[in-house]
Order: C-alpha cells, then sequence, then structure tokens
C-alpha cells in the first residue's frame, strides 16, 4: 500500500474507531423525519405540475448546461428570475449560485479583505467557515447567540466589520438573536450577514424568512437564501444591493469559474417561489407546536427550537447511533448527528418535521423516543 493510501486508511480507520464514521445508504426508512423537505415541496405533485407548466411555456430554452453565466450559461429568463426572488423577499437584487455552498463561499471570500474583520456565531454552518477561511481577514467567533460576547469581538474588530449569523441554526434549530445583533452592528458600523437557509418558506409572510418578519430588511448587508430545504428545489441567490450583486459578478470564484445551472433548474425555483403563494404556512408551525407539546407530556429534554429542526441529546456517538438504529427499525427515518460535526458531548437525533407527517405519525415518533431514554 502506497504512503498516501496507508494515510487514507488511518484516517478512515479513526473514524471508525470512534464510531463517527460516514456511509452513503439507499436503504431509507419510510416515515421521514430527517429530510430539510419541510413543506413536502420535494414531493408535491402540484409543484411538478407548476415545473412542467413552466416549461412547456418557454420551449426556447430548453437547453442543458453549456458554460459559466458570463460565457455561455446566462438567460433572460435566470435574471428575471433573479429579480423575481429580490422582489418576493422585498429587496433590491439578488445573484443566483448552483448551491448554498457555493454562495458563502463566494460571498465570504470575495469580499472582506486584508485588514478587515469577520465575525461569526462559534455555531456557523460550515461553508461560512470555508469562505472565511479562504479570505485574508482577521477572524473572530463569538460564543452561540451571547450579544455580550459579540460585542466584544466588536470591540477588537478593525478595517471593514462583516458579522455573520444564521436566522435559525441547522443543527440546533434555535434562531439568532437578530433584532439585537442587527442593533449592534448598527452602533458598531458592521454589515451584517444573514444565513436564511432554515427560514425561508417556514417564517415570515409567505416564507420570506425571519429578516422579513422581523422587518430587518434595511439593517442587513447581504442574505444567502437557499433552495434545496423548504423550497424542494436545488441552488441559492444572495440577496443584497444592486452594487452587491455586480461585485460577485465580478469577484466571486464560486460563481465565476463554474458552469451555469441548466435553465430547468432555474424554472423549478421560481415555480416554487409561486407555490409558496399557493401553501398554508400555518400547518408547518402547527406540526411543530404538536411535538414540542408531546415531549413536554412525555418529559422528554430537547435542545429548544421554535423551528421545523428538532434535536434530542445524548451522551456520545455510541448512545446516539444505537437511538437512530432503534427508530429506524420502527421505520422512522431519523439520523444521528456525531462529533466532530457538533460538539463532543452534544451528539443528538436531529429531528426534522413536515406538513405531510401525521399528527399520528408525530406521537408515534415521540412515543418510542420515551422508550429510548
Amino acid at each position: 500500500m502506497s504512503k498516501i493510501e496507508q494515510f487514507l486508511s488511518g484516517k478512515l480507520q479513526e473514524r471508525r474507531d470512534n464510531l463517527s464514521i460516514r456511509n452513503l445508504s439507499t436503504n431509507i426508512p419510510p416515515v421521514d423525519f430527517c429530510s430539510n423537505d419541510y413543506l413536502g415541496f420535494a414531493r408535491s405533485g402540484e409543484l411538478k405540475k407548476i415545473i412542467d407548466d413552466t416549461l412547456a411555456s418557454m420551449a426556447d430554452y430548453l437547453n442543458g448546461a453549456g458554460g459559466s453565466r458570463l460565457l455561455s450559461g446566462n438567460t433572460k429568463f435566470t435574471e428575471e428570475t433573479e429579480q423575481f426572488i429580490a422582489d418576493f423577499h422585498l429587496t433590491e437584487s439578488g445573484l443566483i449560485f448552483n448551491s448554498g455552498y457555493d454562495a458563502n463561499v463566494g460571498l465570504l471570500s470575495s469580499i472582506p479583505q486584508r485588514g478587515d474583520t469577520i465575525i461569526t456565531d462559534e455555531l456557523i454552518h460550515a461553508s461560512i467557515i470555508d469562505g472565511c477561511r479562504l479570505s485574508h481577514a482577521t477572524r473572530y467567533k463569538f460564543i452561540h447567540n451571547d450579544i455580550n460576547d459579540l460585542e466584544n469581538k466588536l470591540k477588537l474588530a478593525k478595517g471593514n466589520i462583516f458579522v455573520v449569523v444564521e436566522s435559525v441554526y441547522s443543527m440546533d434549530g434555535d434562531i439568532a438573536p437578530l433584532i439585537d445583533v442587527a442593533n449592534l452592528c448598527q452602533r458598531y458600523q458592521a454589515n451584517l450577514i444573514v444565513d436564511e437557509a432554515h427560514a425561508t418558506g417556514v417564517f415570515g409572510a409567505n416564507g420570506r424568512g425571519l429578516i422579513n418578519q422581523l422587518n430587518l430588511t434595511s439593517k442587513v448587508f447581504a442574505r444567502i437564501v437557499t433552495f434545496g430545504k423548504a423550497l424542494g428545489v436545488h441552488g441559492a441567490i444572495v440577496l443584497g444591493s444592486k452594487n452587491l450583486r455586480h461585485y460577485l459578478i465580478n469577484f466571486a470564484r464560486s460563481f465565476i469559474y463554474t458552469t451555469a445551472a441548466p435553465i430547468h433548474n432555474v424554472a423549478a425555483v421560481k415555480s416554487a417561489y409561486q407555490y409558496l403563494n399557493k401553501i398554508d404556512h400555518q400547518l408547518i408551525h402547527q406540526k411543530i407546536a404538536l411535538f414540542r407539546k408531546a415531549l413536554k407530556e412525555q418529559k422528554i429534554n430537547a435542545l429548544d427550537s421554535e423551528s421545523a429542526i428538532q434535536g434530542i441529546l445524548f451522551s456520545s456517538n455510541e448512545a446516539t447511533k444505537l437511538a437512530a438504529t432503534t427508530l429506524q427499525s420502527k421505520g422512522f427515518d431519523v439520523r444521528a448527528i456525531l462529533s466532530p460535526t457538533v460538539a463532543l458531548g452534544k451528539e443528538r437525533l436531529r429531528i426534522c418535521l413536515h406538513t405531510f407527517n401525521t399528527d399520528e405519525e408525530i406521537i408515534s415518533l415521540v412515543n418510542h423516543l420515551k422508550e429510548l431514554n
């Protein structure tokens, strides 16, 4: 075995030894409490019909990918869709990226410069961490959702200052104190960047997100909205000023040096936004309330969350994996979130609630959770 193969094998064995090895699987239990498809869009026949009708009306565009948007990959329809989404979120402009990862990396790696400062919540998403690492700016992190610690870091900041948070955190499901963060950024002349991946579709009028719900649009420099969660499709958009959009077109490497998404992907995104106007936005919150009420009745200790993401903590990777395996054998698709994805001692079952989960399924899941505690 070559030296590099020995290295690969050794690192994989370390993961096996601490029970954190990841594997792909197509064996998926039937009752979904795992996916980010909070509104059921990914399985919606009605949304599929809207997409099909949209595609049928734009036959001249039906081509596959052919190049970056700066070369042959741009279309009038894509630019119209970007403005349609920006208008929906009550902001000036937007630029579509091929994924939320690409959007965060492109934004954070291109705008902060040497001598500037980036301050992120300690639980920020990996894509934001990677974007920050590609920047030459000084980087600090503050204690999760701790306004006092954020202010301490702001006092150390120099140059252009960027504060980056998620409105809803992907592993804990809790909500950032956005009003306090925005006010603090205003006081210290910092630029606020908010990832709305897990708030879009769930919070705000017609699913516009928490920034709109809290009337903070004018206090946010940039928002990242991803399409692969509640919208059930794929891609992402960075929302902000026209100046920001034009800057990213010129300097965001993850936008410039990648092939544009095919037009049918953009059509699916626009269709999903149109479908947002047709659904009952209270239904997902009714499911969340039912789950939380059942947990309380069964005296099950869970992370505090008003979102569709719910967490049940366990003491180790081994205990968490055993709990997940037990639930999966009962037909529930619940996954273990292990260290190092989360901090050691914070391993948990990450339970995602959906509009298509029946009340009976939710109550049954909680009853089985009670048996594991």
